[in-house]
């Protein structure tokens, strides 16, 4: 991470392309139907319990057997395969982009994550914080405790067995937390955030930017 953080940039950037583009896939091969047109908006499950299914994005039939897969977030089609329509297509065959407009909550989040030093899961397992560590977060915060290179932090389980993680990143306090213990996370995938003590600072002037500039 730099010394200083050019707000300006960062904030451009996001007023410039304020959407995140999410890349739909085939879940499997089949024959592809779509149900949606280029530039059509599509809405994401919801529901208190997310009962209700999002838009139908494309009906996948395979051995004679439909499957409609719908939205898993809102937003506008763009870069819809339309010449795949109708036509059988091999599992993981990108079919169309989601535009996803950001807000407010979802730009500090992404700000953040270019920020902060990500430390990903090793393996795709769920993940606890090691007792010493969860018991200095229930006491302090999560942003008052500091880890190091070296330390062990975290407890993976896998196919019923604990292992511990040793942390390797930058030292710093942990400033974010991406994982809900006992969920499994894919393997990759940033467990937490950390940020040196220093920064931290920096950081908040970000966030309370975009508070301020940003609409909603």
């Amino acid at each position: 991470m730099s010394n200083t953080i050019d707000f300006d940039e960062i904030l451009a950037k996001y007023r410039t392309d304020p959407y995140d583009y999410i890349d739909v896939f085939a879940t499997h091969t089949g024959k592809v139907n779509f149900q949606v047109k280029e530039g059509e908006d599509v809405d994401a499950a919801s529901g208190e319990w997310n009962h209700i299914p999002g838009s139908k994005l494309y009906e996948i039939t395979r051995e004679r057997n439909p499957k409609m897969i719908t939205a898993q977030i809102n937003g506008i089609i763009s870069s819809l395969r339309t010449e795949l329509n109708g036509e059988f297509v091999e599992a993981g065959e990108k079919l169309m982009t989601i535009r996803h407009p950001l807000k407010k909550k979802e730009i500090i989040e992404s700000i953040l994550k270019e920020v902060l030093y990500l430390f990903p899961a090793p393996e795709t397992a769920k993940y606890f914080f090691n007792m010493e560590i969860q018991a200095r977060i229930e006491k302090k915060g999560a942003r008052a405790v500091s880890i190091s290179s070296g330390e062990e932090v975290f407890t993976m389980s896998l196919m019923k067995r604990d292992t511990p993680v040793i942390y390797s990143g930058e030292s710093g306090v942990i400033h974010s937390v991406y994982f809900k213990p006992g969920v499994s996370v894919e393997q990759g995938y940033p467990l937490i955030g950390v940020c040196p003590p220093d920064k931290i600072e920096l950081i908040q002037k970000v966030i309370t930017r975009v508070k301020a500039e940003w609409d909603k």
